[in-house]
């Protein structure tokens, strides 16, 4: 009797894994393209098609980051936090369109003190997320051509008589 029942045991197991397979493995499928969906939006680098564009913009953020530093002890680089560094420049791009999504420079600065009593140094964080003042429909393509260069920092953006200096004086 034993044996009756185990390979009944055995064979309802076989036939639920023959006839739930086909569900499960829709399921699995399914669960898959979710997972393998192209994102909304993506770092413009990763967007870009092409390895001279991404060449570009890695020359963009450079020479955004020399710019910073010629323009900052005339202008930014004074007052309550006059030690400001240039962190990054990002901006997203819809996969879809190709339009950006955002721009944003991330500056950071500190502003250091010695406490006379102890020796300790006192130290005074602040952060900035600029956004930069880019058209709507602005792709990615027209915000590396109009960028290039080696001033990008005062070039026009796409379609606004704003540069990215002027995003940045409208934060900081």
């Amino acid at each position: 009797m034993r044996i009756r029942t185990s390979r009944l045991v055995v064979a309802a197991t076989l036939l639920t894994a023959f006839l739930c397979a086909p569900a499960l493995s829709l399921a699995k499928s399914k669960n898959t393209q979710r997972n393998t969906l192209a994102p909304a939006y993506v770092d413009i680098y990763d967007y870009l098609p092409d390895w001279q564009d991404r060449d570009a913009w890695l020359d963009i953020t450079y020479q955004l980051k020399l710019n910073f530093l010629d323009v900052c002890g005339d202008t930014f680089c004074e007052g309550e936090y006059a030690n400001l560094e240039a962190l990054s420049y990002r901006c997203s791009v819809e996969t879809a369109s190709g339009n950006i999504g955002e721009c944003v420079w991330v500056i950071a600065a500190s502003s250091e003190d010695i406490n006379p009593g102890d020796g300790r140094v006192v130290v005074a964080l602040h952060q900035w997320q600029c956004a930069s003042p880019l058209a709507a429909h602005t792709s990615a393509t027209q915000l590396v051509a109009a960028l290039k260069g080696r001033n990008p920092i005062d070039a026009m953006l796409p379609n606004t008589d704003k540069s990215i200096y002027d995003g940045l004086t409208e934060c900081l």
